[in-house]
């Protein structure tokens, strides 16, 4: 059963707060807890405006964003964790092997290749992104909901 739910990706700024409020928005019937956070967490700052501005332009809305660092024990508390890159997986079963399990990339249902990092790039490069993570959340939107049908 599938309570909490971690985004992760490098800085929190960019990608992660995306996937966190897009699932968030999805997930809302589900009793999930969606959060996010960063490897090398921009602890303390906002979405990234670039990040923001698009994603808004969507119809998501990053405001109040707070970056905050990934650690072990936040992964414990979470009962699914979800990378932006194959290498974040990596680094939290080099740092935390015990929660490799319940460690997946965010693309899992979309081919496993990681979404890439939009950070400091166009417009257009986060337009892109912001439609891989919408894609890739769909599959786990579906699958979640799945199990909260199965527990009732």
């Amino acid at each position: 059963m599938i309570g909490s739910l971690l985004v992760v990706c490098i800085g929190n700024i960019c990608r992660s707060p995306v996937g966190e409020r897009l699932l968030r928005s999805k997930l809302g019937d589900c009793d999930v807890k969606v959060a996010s956070a960063g490897l090398g967490a921009l602890v303390g700052q906002g979405a990234d405006p670039l990040a923001a501005e698009v994603a808004a332009q969507r119809g998501v809305s990053l405001d109040g964003h707070i970056a905050r660092q990934f650690t072990p024990a936040l992964g414990r508390d979470s009962d699914l964790i979800l990378v932006m890159e194959p290498r974040q997986r990596n680094e939290i079963a080099r740092t935390a092997p015990e929660l490799l399990g319940r460690c997946f990339l965010f693309d899992h249902w979309n081919g496993s290749r990681g979404v890439p990092d939009p950070y400091r790039k166009s417009r257009e490069f986060h337009e892109s992104v912001f439609e891989q993570i919408r894609d890739a959340g769909e599959g786990w939107t579906a699958w979640l909901q799945a199990q909260t049908e199965r527990r009732r």
